[in-house]
Protein backbone atom coordinates (compact mmCIF):
# COMPACT_ATOMS: atom_id res chain seq x y z
CA UNK A 1 0.00 0.00 0.00
CA UNK A 2 2.78 2.15 0.90
CA UNK A 3 4.51 1.56 -2.43
CA UNK A 4 1.52 3.01 -4.06
CA UNK A 5 0.69 5.66 -2.41
CA UNK A 6 4.52 6.81 -2.54
CA UNK A 7 4.33 6.39 -6.53
CA UNK A 8 0.94 8.21 -6.44
CA UNK A 9 3.23 11.18 -4.42
CA UNK A 10 5.89 10.77 -7.23
CA UNK A 11 3.68 10.70 -10.39
CA UNK A 12 1.72 14.05 -9.40
CA UNK A 13 4.96 15.38 -7.68
CA UNK A 14 6.37 14.91 -11.84
CA UNK A 15 2.97 16.47 -13.21
CA UNK A 16 3.18 19.60 -11.04
CA UNK A 17 6.70 19.66 -12.35
CA UNK A 18 5.60 19.51 -15.62
CA UNK A 19 3.32 21.84 -15.49
CA UNK A 20 5.54 24.68 -13.90
CA UNK A 21 7.70 23.73 -17.27
CA UNK A 22 5.17 24.89 -19.09
CA UNK A 23 4.12 27.80 -17.35
CA UNK A 24 7.59 29.37 -17.36
CA UNK A 25 8.33 28.38 -20.70
CA UNK A 26 5.11 30.40 -21.92
CA UNK A 27 5.67 33.30 -19.92
CA UNK A 28 9.83 32.96 -20.75
CA UNK A 29 8.04 33.62 -24.84
CA UNK A 30 5.63 35.99 -23.78
CA UNK A 31 7.71 38.14 -22.40
CA UNK A 32 10.46 37.74 -25.48
CA UNK A 33 6.98 39.38 -27.31
CA UNK A 34 6.26 41.62 -24.75
CA UNK A 35 9.74 43.12 -24.74
CA UNK A 36 10.21 43.55 -28.25
CA UNK A 37 6.84 45.39 -28.73
CA UNK A 38 8.16 47.90 -26.14
CA UNK A 39 8.82 51.83 -27.10
CA UNK A 40 12.43 53.48 -25.60
CA UNK A 41 10.39 56.70 -23.34
CA UNK A 42 13.07 57.96 -21.52
CA UNK A 43 12.89 61.65 -21.44
CA UNK A 44 15.48 64.07 -21.73
CA UNK A 45 16.51 67.15 -19.61
CA UNK A 46 15.30 69.14 -21.97
CA UNK A 47 11.29 67.38 -22.26
CA UNK A 48 11.72 67.46 -18.82
CA UNK A 49 11.63 71.08 -18.35
CA UNK A 50 9.49 71.63 -20.96
CA UNK A 51 6.80 69.21 -18.72
CA UNK A 52 8.08 71.07 -15.61
CA UNK A 53 7.28 74.50 -17.00
CA UNK A 54 3.68 72.96 -18.65
CA UNK A 55 2.95 71.79 -15.11
CA UNK A 56 3.90 75.17 -13.58
CA UNK A 57 1.91 76.84 -16.15
CA UNK A 58 -1.47 74.20 -15.14
CA UNK A 59 -1.30 75.11 -11.82
CA UNK A 60 -1.23 78.68 -12.05
CA UNK A 61 -4.11 78.41 -14.39
CA UNK A 62 -5.62 75.79 -11.81
CA UNK A 63 -5.53 78.28 -9.05
CA UNK A 64 -6.77 81.44 -11.49
CA UNK A 65 -10.01 79.49 -11.91
CA UNK A 66 -10.42 79.02 -8.25
CA UNK A 67 -9.95 82.88 -7.36
CA UNK A 68 -12.65 83.65 -10.55
CA UNK A 69 -14.90 81.01 -9.59
CA UNK A 70 -14.59 82.96 -5.83
CA UNK A 71 -15.33 86.46 -6.78
CA UNK A 72 -17.75 85.24 -9.20
CA UNK A 73 -19.44 83.81 -6.04
CA UNK A 74 -18.92 87.26 -3.95
CA UNK A 75 -20.55 89.54 -7.38
CA UNK A 76 -23.46 86.84 -7.08
CA UNK A 77 -23.50 87.38 -3.46
CA UNK A 78 -23.81 91.38 -3.56
CA UNK A 79 -25.95 91.63 -6.25
CA UNK A 80 -28.45 89.59 -4.55
CA UNK A 81 -28.46 91.72 -1.32
CA UNK A 82 -28.36 94.83 -3.39
CA UNK A 83 -31.80 93.73 -5.50
CA UNK A 84 -33.42 92.70 -2.11
CA UNK A 85 -32.67 96.11 -0.43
Amino acid sequence: MFVHHRKAVSCSMSNAMFLLMLCKVSLRRKLQIFSTKMVNTSINDEERGIQDKESKEESILAMLGIIGTILNLVVIIFVYIYTTL
